[in-house]
């Protein structure tokens, strides 16, 4: 279908380069690109793949807006508070390109559902900030032969490439083992730079349109690296694992599997029982329960293990402050006969303090689940959310 008039005028600073001119922008236009996540990097994905004239975008996110979102989610505004963000987004697109058609998809995708949602799509962009999702990603599009474009970000870091099917790697030959639960802090414990997913989204925009068009080198085996700090890019090349369990020449790997498990996050059916055991035994209580025992147990020593930054946040009054790091080393500033909860902002580095502090003989210690935050929404409002 040739470009109307209308889109002749907005899209003129395209049409009038050579590399994409009136064919190129048809191609464009025709497109239907697959964005997991509305957050971080999906706002700026959305919004310029939109403005760019991508004819059809699908958003897939379950979350809502939250406050905290606003400091880098620049598709969601403080209107849109409480909203899904895939409703929040969908109206943005429309008013920056009436002409891209939005789908949204509001469920957390799945091995049940993703090889339905990506079937019909070019192209998929993971704008995700979790290891299940990403590897779940991974071996969808591995199976269904889709590029998908990476990125992640973390504090002031942030990296991005292109795994495509038949022409380079996948994110299993790049990581092939997920690092233990806990061990990487995602964006809520560990912070992000608010410009930092503009950045890297961007990067992944840049990729799926020149994969589109069909011009210039795609990050196909290249993972870019990104310092903000110091302002530095720098590019390391990612080799095909020819033992990769779904790309290698002897896959193993034919069908999704269970991700969460995989990542060694799921609970079987035969660990119910032990729902309120954390790792290695440590039992997890609730802000609630928490508040219940301290009410009890006036001597109740209860130990913040969240940085410095965050304890200029906000505090529990009464509260020790061991940051986890510094735990091996001030651990004697505790006596192991007390009884003790830690806590920190959302409950998985509370885990890792009371795991050492068990090992050390610390017999009566436990972890708060949902950290400070639980603390703020079940048991003092007062206390500020982050």
């Amino acid at each position: 279908m040739p470009l109307t008039q209308a889109q002749i005028a907005r899209f003129s600073r395209h049409l009038i380069m050579p590399e994409v001119g009136v064919e190129g922008q048809e191609k464009l236009l025709k497109a239907k690109i697959l964005l997991i996540g509305a957050g971080g990097l999906g706002s700026p994905l959305a919004m310029y793949l939109s403005a760019a004239g991508v004819g059809e975008l699908t958003l897939v996110d379950f979350d809502r807006v939250d406050e905290s979102n606003l400091q880098r989610q620049v598709i969601h505004f403080t209107s849109d508070l409480g909203k899904l963000k895939v409703e929040s987004a969908k109206a943005k697109i429309a008013e920056i390109n009436p002409f891209c058609k939005v789908n949204t998809v509001v469920a957390k995708i799945s091995s049940d559902n993703a090889m339905d949602i990506i079937r019909d799509h070019d192209i998929v962009i993971d704008g995700t900030d979790n290891f299940p999702t990403r590897y779940l990603m991974n071996d969808a599009c591995v199976l269904s032969g889709k590029p998908n474009i990476y990125g992640s970000i973390f504090r002031f870091e942030g990296q991005a490439t292109v795994f495509y099917p038949g022409k380079g790697p996948c994110y299993r030959c790049l990581y092939p083992e997920p690092p233990p639960p806990g061990a990487v802090p995602s964006c809520a414990e560990g912070g992000v730079l608010g410009i930092l997913p503009g950045i890297i989204g961007l990067i992944q925009a840049t990729e799926a349109i020149k994969i589109i068009l069909g011009k210039g080198s795609p990050l196909i085996g290249r993972l870019v690296l990104f310092n903000a700090m110091e302002m530095k890019f720098r590019e390391v090349r990612i080799r095909q694992n020819p033992e990769c369990p779904v790309c290698g020449a002897n896959r193993t790997i034919h069908q999704l599997i269970d991700y969460e498990q995989f990542c060694g996050l799921g609970r079987g059916e035969a660990a119910a029982p032990e729902a309120a055991a954390g790792a290695n035994g440590v039992q997890e209580l609730t802000a609630e329960e928490v508040a219940d025992l301290r009410k009890k147990n006036p001597k109740l020593v209860m130990v913040d293990v969240r940085e410095d930054s965050e304890l200029a946040i906000c505090r529990i009054d009464g509260a020790m402050h061991i940051p986890l790091g510094e735990i091996p080393t001030h651990f004697n500033l505790l006596n192991p006969r007390d009884e003790i909860v830690a806590f920190c902002h959302r409950g998985m580095r509370s885990l890792k303090a009371a795991n050492f502090l068990r090992e050390q003989g610390f017999e009566n210690i436990k972890s708060m689940k949902g950290g400070i935050e639980s603390w703020s929404t079940d048991v003092d409002p007062s206390v500020p959310r982050y």
